[in-house]
């Protein structure tokens, strides 16, 4: 295989990163990709900050021993807290995933949102760091506690789910923001639930679709884009319930059990 149709490397603390993978692969449908769902240490965003980079590191290592030529860290908090150190110990392209404060504050016209993120990106310094940037824009902050679990779970349209997000919304409401940024790759897949407690002139925004192009100028950038006209392979692999992987995957994937 030549570097070109190597494969794109994607890692999350679970099954929330696979609203990255969908979109790159809507992108880039010829381009191989490999996930690793690192669901036994999910969530991420209630661990030390020696910890994310220790799993991180493990994850990355991982991911080179397939062979990957580039790595997309499609978790917030891994990206906030350990992409620096990455870019620093590896020879490989990571694209990070921060959450879309900045085009949130630039469209809003109430200069109020909101960022529903897990404890580890809104406790990181490059999340204040770019809040800091962010002039005359009020920013509703709301830790997500519990939402991680139970989306790993398969418990989206729980009442326990619904209860959480009615909790954690409300402050947003009562704020009168006008944008929600969801600042955890596994949030996503709250939408249709967010929407129902929200009102319709709140929109909600995620990272997806702007690391896919990211994703996308890198590969071009350094030469590593594949030219083939076939389909790519799509692989993944998980540590716990290969069965919860599942439910979120539905395209003709291949799923693996892994013990990483």
């Amino acid at each position: 295989m030549n570097l070109e149709e190597a494969p794109i490397g994607i890692f999350d603390s679970g099954i929330g990163g696979t609203s990255i993978w969908r979109e790159i692969h809507r992108l880039l449908p010829n381009e191989n990709t490999i996930y690793l769902a690192d669901s036994k240490n999910a969530p991420y965003g209630e661990k030390s900050k020696e910890e994310i980079i220790s799993l991180s590191k493990k994850n990355t290592e991982l991911l080179l021993s397939f062979g990957c030529k580039i790595i997309v860290v499609a978790c917030n908090t891994a990206t906030t807290n350990a992409i620096k150190i990455l870019r620093e110990t590896y020879n490989v392209p990571f694209i990070g995933i921060e959450p879309a404060i900045k085009p949130a504050a630039l469209h809003s016209k109430t200069q109020t949102i909101g960022i529903l993120a897990t404890k580890g990106t809104l406790s990181s310094e490059l999340f204040h760091e770019t809040a800091s940037k962010l002039n005359k824009i009020k920013i509703v902050e709301q830790i997500g506690y519990g939402l991680v679990e139970q989306i790993e779970n398969g418990e989206i349209n729980s009442l326990q789910t619904k209860k959480l997000l009615q909790k954690y919304l409300q402050p947003m409401i009562e704020n009168q923001v006008d944008y929600i940024v969801l600042g955890c790759t596994h949030y996503p897949y709250l939408t249709n639930e967010i929407r129902k407690i929200i009102p319709n002139t709140i929109k909600i925004i995620d990272s997806g679709e702007a690391v896919a192009k990211q994703t996308k100028n890198i590969l071009q950038t350094n030469n590593l884009l594949n030219s083939s006209n076939k389909k790519g392979f799509q692989n993944f692999y998980t540590n716990k319930n290969i069965e919860t992987l599942k439910y979120f995957v539905k395209e003709t994937t291949t799923i693996f059990e892994k013990d990483f």
